[in-house]
């Protein structure tokens, strides 16, 4: 009896850590260092009549793809009419547009509803990460079905 009633309070333990490892499995904490595994040369679209930085994505990240990710960095509201925004390395006065830094330092974010968050508040999103090489219309990272949260 009384080893029946103490392997009961092991499954009540072990039941929850078990769950718990398996959805934390299924999602994967990234910095800034991850995103920055990519070479960069200049490619020729003729379609633009134009040079862009092609990204080769390293093992590392490639191995992400299509996983449910989560980054910290601060938020830019672009565009809200137009779902435009952006996750960045730095703020908006030091981001991938004013020339600090490269196209691994900004993510395009596509939330299902519009997000209530002010330029350069710091956030933490969580999304199904998308490496895009070929369509220059975005950004060569792109996290879909965001869901965030302010941390500051």
């Amino acid at each position: 009896m009384i080893l029946k009633l103490k392997m009961s309070k092991y499954k009540l333990f072990l039941i929850p850590l078990i769950l718990f490892s398996i959805m934390a499995s299924g999602q994967h904490n990234i910095t800034w260092d991850t995103l920055a595994q990519v070479n960069f040369s200049e490619k020729f679209f003729p379609a633009y009549g134009e040079k862009f930085l092609y990204p080769e994505f390293l093992a590392p990240i490639k191995s992400l793809e299509g996983k449910q990710v989560t980054i910290t960095g601060y938020f830019l509201n672009i565009n809200p009419d137009e779902n435009q925004y952006i996750l960045s390395k730095g703020p908006m006065s030091s981001c991938f547009f004013c020339g600090v830094g490269g196209p691994e330092t900004a993510v395009e974010l596509q939330f299902s509803e519009k997000p209530n968050f002010k330029t350069d508040d710091i956030v933490q999103v969580t999304g199904r990460l998308k490496l895009n090489a070929d369509d220059v219309e975005h950004f060569n990272y792109i996290l879909t079905q965001c869901k965030a949260q302010r941390v500051n």
